[in-house]
């Protein structure tokens, strides 16, 4: 029998992404890639290293979630030219697990107890 992953039993966070395109979410679906930016590595990578991290994608202005993806890896220091932008860090893994366009309105009840319980979108 194969014993069960240390992460397994890991704590849970969430955090949404928000792209400024369509084009970063599609490259990232298709390389099981992301990047963020610097301000964001520290947060995320803590946050690797002590549980299981899930992101939730949401392009601006969009009023929709485009899917949501497992933190695969820490976030290194090697930079992809995928995103054209300077602005970005460095590369993570990503396990894609769900790509679909679902509106905000269909997560209004949620709401982020860490950001004056306002909805999540």
């Amino acid at each position: 029998s194969k014993s069960p992953s240390p992460r397994q039993y890991m704590p849970v966070r969430y955090f949404i992404m928000k792209s400024s395109n369509f084009q970063n979410i599609d490259i990232s679906q298709q390389k099981g890639i992301w990047s963020t930016t610097p301000s964001n590595e520290r947060k995320l990578n803590g946050a690797f290293w002590e549980s299981v991290v899930y992101l939730i994608f949401s392009v601006q202005g969009s009023g929709h979630f485009q899917g949501f993806a497992r933190m695969g890896s820490s976030i290194g220091c090697e930079k992809s030219q995928d995103w054209g932008s300077d602005g970005f860090g460095g590369v993570f893994k990503v396990e894609w697990i769900r790509k679909e366009s679902i509106p905000f309105q269909f997560a209004h009840h949620l709401l982020n107890p860490w950001n004056d319980n306002k909805k999540v979108q």
